[in-house]
């Protein structure tokens, strides 16, 4: 096996470009010189704008711990009172009834362009822990199926390759907050977005044009404001005319999965408006957030997670205003995921879990929405029929309101609920699972039939810290304490040991992830994510 970091970093240190990781195999053909150039001409151009808007975000952040609650803005209301409308929609975008949302491998990503769902979100965030080899192996396996010569053998000997009816691609980088420690640029580390993002435009934007009759397309997470989407709208004008590519080619879907960003939409679409192909929900996300930016405040605290649910009227509001917002400027308004999974060992929790996702989805399409997303390819199906039950258009953007009717209050109005014993034993397993999966270089995992990803976690921890720091009664009269999650956890760490074994407890980090949980929900301050908190940890 040859290591090829030794000659790219001999090729790029006279340019400022140093690589800290090795490159090996095929990896040689997605790390070359040349990409690397093209992720030091955007980080040049762009990083230090990215690190003052993420200053930004801490001064906004300690503004609202001292209760300065966010609102719509006053200098941007022209923008929310004007008509207009945001470029028009590629023939492959057109129709976005049913999305997956998937991890990078190899297996994964011929199974989900299969799954006959209409779009495919390739992610490199949530479902991906971020390791070295998951992100450059991500982006060959990415290459490979846009040239339509990806093909994978399973440890059961299925040979999978591609079909004739693929789901359009799009690809999620990390965001703005997080960098790429494996490779610097002028002495500093790399955003890990633009570091994403280049090397797949780079890699692959004019064989989607030429080849594909598609283009890139983006989906962008954890946005708080406009200028945040401004700065991604100034990145895809220069990477485009860096390649050659007429500007509004690359398209980009944008999550609204931060509290604030809820109180921007229209701005956020004005932004990207040459480049915007709408907005999405992120349930779990916005429900993290909506917890983290209110951490402080006593009146905030959200009961059990089982509880807060899409018919609660603060994440009813961000729906209709989600969809509203994307109708009046003429592009799709897409739904939140369903992460259930088939069960096959069990045919009445299967048939539970699909009516579940029924439900769910039923109720995002009678609110008006274009599309919806699910986890796993056998869900499709389900999200499927549900649209043709309900509607035979292709979308439904031209459904619009007469006038935005949601306000600051319904964004901030805190559900009702109790906080109980088995509410906090539930945060704790599912969050030291996930983590010591993510250590373990997973980012996707199935806890509980479900597909847990790190929105799950993140979820998990802020709603422990909150209920530690506000010392939160649970239902049965006890007060939520350090002293008493600590207990939990050991107790959790015990039911885990017996329920996987001596050996693959041994073998597994789980008492590493279990020191971490506790260490972030027993703190006084609050890390804002757990990727920044446990990222030294991966290789």
């Amino acid at each position: 096996m040859i290591n090829h970091q030794a000659d790219i970093n001999r090729a790029l240190h006279k340019e400022g470009v140093r690589l800290a990781a090795p490159v090996s195999n095929r990896h040689a053909e997605i790390i070359t010189p040349a990409a690397l150039r093209f992720v030091a001409t955007l980080s040049r151009h762009f990083d230090s704008r990215r690190l003052h808007l993420l200053r930004n975000r801490r001064i906004r952040h300690r503004a609202i711990d001292n209760g300065d609650y966010p609102d719509f803005l006053d200098s941007t209301v022209d923008i929310r009172n004007t008509e207009w409308k945001v470029a028009s929609i590629p023939i492959d975008l057109v129709d976005r009834r049913v999305e997956i949302v998937a991890p990078v491998d190899r297996e994964t990503v011929i199974d989900a362009l299969n799954s006959g769902a209409n779009t495919y979100v390739a992610d490199f965030e949530d479902a991906n822990a971020p390791t070295w080899l998951n992100n450059v192996q991500g982006q060959l396996n990415l290459r490979d199926a846009v040239n339509g010569h990806i093909a994978h053998t399973c440890s059961n000997g299925r040979q999978l390759v591609l079909g004739r009816d693929l789901s359009t691609l799009v690809v999620r980088p990390r965001g703005w907050h997080l960098n790429e420690k494996h490779l610097m640029i002028d002495g500093r580390h790399v955003s890990a977005a633009i570091f994403d993002f280049a090397l797949y435009f780079f890699h692959n934007g004019r064989t989607l044009i030429d080849r594909n009759g598609s283009a890139p397309y983006f989906c962008l997470p954890k946005l708080e404001n406009h200028l945040e989407a401004r700065l991604w709208n100034d990145v895809f004008n220069t990477a485009q005319d860096a390649m050659g590519i007429r500007r509004g080619t690359i398209r980009a879907t944008v999550m609204i999965e931060t509290i604030l960003a809820s109180f921007e939409m229209d701005e956020i679409l004005y932004e990207l408006r040459e480049h915007s192909s709408g907005l999405t929900c992120g349930y779990g996300d916005y429900i993290f957030s909506f917890v983290k930016r209110f951490r402080y405040e006593p009146h905030f605290v959200l009961p059990d997670r089982s509880l807060v649910t899409v018919n609660r009227h603060f994440l009813n509001a961000y729906l209709r205003l989600l969809i509203e917002t994307c109708h009046r400027r003429g592009i799709h308004a897409i739904g939140g995921m369903a992460s259930q999974i088939p069960i096959t060992s069990d045919p009445l929790a299967n048939a539970a879990a699909r009516h579940r996702v029924r439900e769910h989805k039923l109720h995002e399409v009678k609110l008006g929405l274009d599309g919806t997303r699910v986890a796993h390819p056998g869900l499709v199906s389900v999200a499927k029929e549900i649209f043709a039950e309900q509607t035979n258009k292709t979308n439904r953007i031209f459904e619009v309101s007469d006038s935005i009717s949601v306000c600051a209050d319904d964004l901030l109005a805190v559900p009702a609920g109790d906080v109980t014993d088995n509410g906090l034993r539930s945060n704790v397993n599912v969050a030291i699972l996930y983590l010591e999966a993510w250590l373990s270089g997973n980012g996707r995992v199935r806890i509980r039939n479900l597909l847990a990803d790190a929105n799950t976690a993140e979820l998990s921890r802020a709603q422990v810290w909150q209920w530690i720091h506000h010392r939160t009664t649970l239902s049965d009269g006890r007060v939520v304490t350090p002293a008493m999650v600590r207990e939990t956890i050991s107790e959790e760490l015990a039911r885990m040991r017996q329920n996987i074994g001596e050996t693959r407890y041994k073998s597994g980090r789980f008492d590493t992830a279990a020191a971490l949980f506790e260490r972030m929900v027993t703190s006084d301050d609050f890390p804002e994510f757990m990727s920044l908190a446990a990222y030294d940890q991966l290789q």
